[in-house]
């Protein structure tokens, strides 16, 4: 049995909507404490409502990134990749993809797997290569997997990149990122004060 607070969060609703169902004869407690507080099989809460819990829900997710829009056709091969290497395990999985900086933490797709992670939803997390997810700081999100119970599982590690190769790669990447937001920020400048004139 459990609490209206967690059949709530079981089935996805707040605790005032069970108090409604309840009087609208939708979805009735199995039992009432002595207090009054209501009480919930989870197992005739799935029967009623057709919900399952986010245990059940939890499925393999993949995340496929690039930089810039000139790379849409290398996003849309790591795309075909993931989904090849999840129907090998699941009938019932997700690939979130994104365009953008391996720099930018604001990414649409990112956001919405961050979010997927923390409400459990996300299984096992499969990338083709780490800096897919971001150029710095996917251990702290690969942190946050295993808090959440979600493995991760990267396809084509890049062994045949030493050190100094994946340095400068990153020093390049950061180079184009900061010059592209200089020369954004001069360029809104510019518009402005032509504007004012």
């Amino acid at each position: 049995m459990v609490s209206i607070g967690e059949a709530a969060l079981l089935v996805g609703v707040c605790p005032a909507t069970l108090r409604r169902w309840e009087r609208e004869g939708l979805l009735i407690p199995d039992m009432k404490t002595k207090g009054g507080h209501r009480r919930y099989k989870v197992e005739n809460l799935k029967k009623s409502l057709g919900f399952v819990s986010f245990e059940e829900k939890r499925k393999p997710v993949a995340y496929a990134r690039v930089s810039s829009s000139d790379q849409k056709a290398d996003l849309e091969r790591q795309v075909q990749f993931l989904k090849s290497e999840l129907k090998k395990t699941s009938d019932h999985y997700e690939v979130i993809s994104d365009l953008g900086s391996g720099l930018n933490f604001k990414k649409r797709g990112l956001g919405r797997l961050l979010h997927m992670i923390v409400t459990k939803q996300v299984s096992c997390l499969y990338l083709t290569r780490k800096d897919r997810l971001l150029m710095f700081g996917s251990e702290l999100i690969f942190s946050l997997c295993k808090h959440f119970d979600t493995e991760v599982k990267i396809l084509m590690e890049d062994k045949a990149l030493d050190d100094q190769v994946q340095l400068s790669q990153d020093a390049i990447e950061l180079m184009v990122v900061f010059s592209a937001r200089l020369y954004g920020k001069r360029s809104h400048q510019k518009r402005k004060s032509l504007k004012a004139a």
